[in-house]
């Protein structure tokens, strides 16, 4: 199986044969024999082209020499031997070596992420995700900065807005269902009290004057002997039954209504599971309806701003923490947007109010007067006579006002930090997490992704602070805390599954958000440039996760 993707095929161009220089013309996966299983180019060049290029390879590498580059009158061939191929960059001969060997190094490292078999036939099935993940590497012929992480990331294209559809779906689905169940019991209950009103309150009763209930609730017949009013111990048996079968044990009375009319069609249960539940609340037992489920939880997605103006202050964590202590990169980007509804409001200036966080670099829009934001903290627009932009509530993003970032290396700044403790004992590994939350933020919907080897089953969960999920297809155990406040500032969770490398665990991804920033910026104020009363706003504050793990 040969597979050769052409870019200019793919945006519809003609083919050309003009090389840019200092350019990686080609990455690919090639046998020892000459075989091309995996090629991807990354300029404008013919098939015929690049399967002679990499024809001619195998016989211009030599055995015995020291070096891992060949080079030809018009190429260099750079590879690297992976088992019994080679992964081979085709570059220009006025490339940079070493630049291209710190990309052949980064593709030599993300092979093994994709395909675990290092043959043709892993190389072959796992071709797509292997060009998939060579493109997020080299852009029209150029390395980009990115890590491994970071590319599988990318590849995987998990996306928080549609697992958060998905969650609220299913809870309409199991509201919706849990309705159904408790219309079509109250239903049944109410045709029973129904039949039971219309034959005077004997239904069940074989003999009036026995005292005795001789069929059950799914038999509900007269009996031809029960026909007067005669006998005295039938009124008072009749008043026994009825406060048997309206007031159950741990049910309200209110539970038995009226049955609805116009409906020709019943939902949930069978008849017969229903008299049969019916018989048992007559027989004292205690029948619990399913909880209906809480829908606030799913909701996370903001409601769209409805005041005349809103203010939305925004921080982003970028987090890289080292496995055994230390932090690698911790980076915080933070934006202050502007939304206005309606065109009246758009001449105006905002007060804000900044925090003691002195590593906190502010930045303003281009179109902002800078002298005011630095002398008044106010932010207006150069031209105080043009107005800001405005938009309808249905636009996300708002006009941008202000920018800042904060970098440290202060480990006492991450909000969350994760330990994670494998260790193996005979044919098992016994893994403990455990998270400790600075005291500066209260996070809320912390998710915490540990990846697993590949398991035939989900793991033994042995003791957890919080809910877990194994997601089985990607082989990830999710570990879910809804809110980390000051009486729960730290948790664990202990798992066991078959024998594994401590390396598998790693790397631990971790989503959170929070209502309190870094920079702890505030609008206090907006000040209407064309008099009258200053118009009302909303101010929205959130600290989010973009890339937060443990490596």
């Amino acid at each position: 199986m040969d597979i050769v993707i052409r870019r200019d095929l793919l945006e519809n161009r003609s083919p050309c044969i003009m090389f840019n220089p200092m350019v990686v013309l080609a990455a690919s996966i090639v046998s020892k024999s000459g075989k091309v299983l995996v090629s991807r180019q990354f300029v404008d060049m013919t098939r015929i082209r690049i399967e002679g290029l990499l024809a001619a390879f195998p016989k211009l590498v030599g055995t015995g020499k020291q070096h891992t580059y060949v080079e030809t009158e018009n190429v260099r061939y750079v590879y690297q031997p992976i088992e019994a191929l080679y992964l081979l960059l085709v570059t220009n001969k006025n490339s940079n070596i070493l630049e291209d060997l710190e990309t052949l190094r980064l593709l030599s490292k993300l092979v093994p992420e994709y395909s675990y078999s290092l043959d043709e036939e892993g190389i072959c099935k796992h071709a797509f995700e292997l060009i998939f993940a060579f493109d997020e590497v080299i852009s029209l012929g150029h390395k980009e900065n990115v890590t491994v992480a970071q590319v599988k990331q990318y590849c995987e294209m998990e996306s928080h807005e549609e697992k958060l559809h998905k969650l609220v779906l299913q809870s309409k689905i199991n509201e919706t269902k849990d309705v159904m169940k408790r219309k079509a019991s109250e239903i049944d209950k109410s045709k029973i009290e129904k039949n039971r009103g219309d034959k005077g309150g004997f239904g069940p009763l074989q003999s009036m004057g026995s005292g005795r209930i001789e069929n059950s609730f799914s038999d509900l017949s007269i009996s031809s002997s029960g026909t007067g009013f005669g006998s005295g111990s039938g009124f008072g048996l009749a008043t026994d039954v009825d406060s048997f079968s309206t007031k159950p044990k741990g049910r309200p009375t209110s539970s038995a209504t009226a049955p609805p009319k116009g409906l020709g069609m019943k939902l949930g249960k069978s008849q017969r599971t229903n008299q049969f539940l019916e018989s048992l609340k007559a027989e004292g037992e205690v029948i619990l309806e399913d909880v209906q489920p809480k829908l606030s939880q799913s909701r996370g997605a903001a409601p769209p701003p409805t005041d005349p103006i809103t203010l939305t202050v925004e921080e982003k964590l970028n987090v890289t923490l080292k496995r055994d202590g230390g932090v690698s990169n911790f980076d915080v980007q933070g934006t202050l947007s502007l939304q206005i509804l309606n065109q009246e409001d758009g001449h105006i200036q905002v007060q804000v109010q900044t925090g003691d966080n002195q590593a906190v670099a502010f930045k303003t829009h281009p179109n902002m007067n800078k002298e005011l934001f630095s002398n008044d903290s106010i932010l207006g627009l150069k031209d105080p006579n043009r107005p800001f932009p405005t938009g309808q509530a249905s636009d996300a993003g708002g006009v941008g006002l202000l920018k800042w970032r904060m970098q440290s290396t202060d480990e006492s700044m991450v909000p969350l930090t994760i330990n994670c403790w494998p260790s193996s004992s005979g044919n098992e590994t016994y893994v403990s997490i455990e998270y400790e939350a600075s005291s500066l933020f209260d996070l809320r919907n912390v998710v915490i992704f540990v990846p697993l080897p590949a398991l035939r089953e989900a793991p033994s969960v042995r003791q957890i602070d919080g809910e877990w999920r194994y997601d089985s297809r990607n082989s990830i155990l999710e570990w879910s805390v809804l809110l980390i406040d000051n009486s729960n500032r730290s948790g664990s969770m202990e798992f066991v599954v078959p024998l594994a490398d401590s390396s598998a665990f790693f790397p631990i991804s971790v989503r959170f958000m929070a209502t309190d920033t870094f920079s702890d910026l505030k609008v206090t104020n907006i000040i209407p440039l064309k008099g009258g009363n200053p118009p009302k706003f909303a101010q929205r504050t959130q600290l989010i996760t973009d890339n937060y793990q443990v490596v």
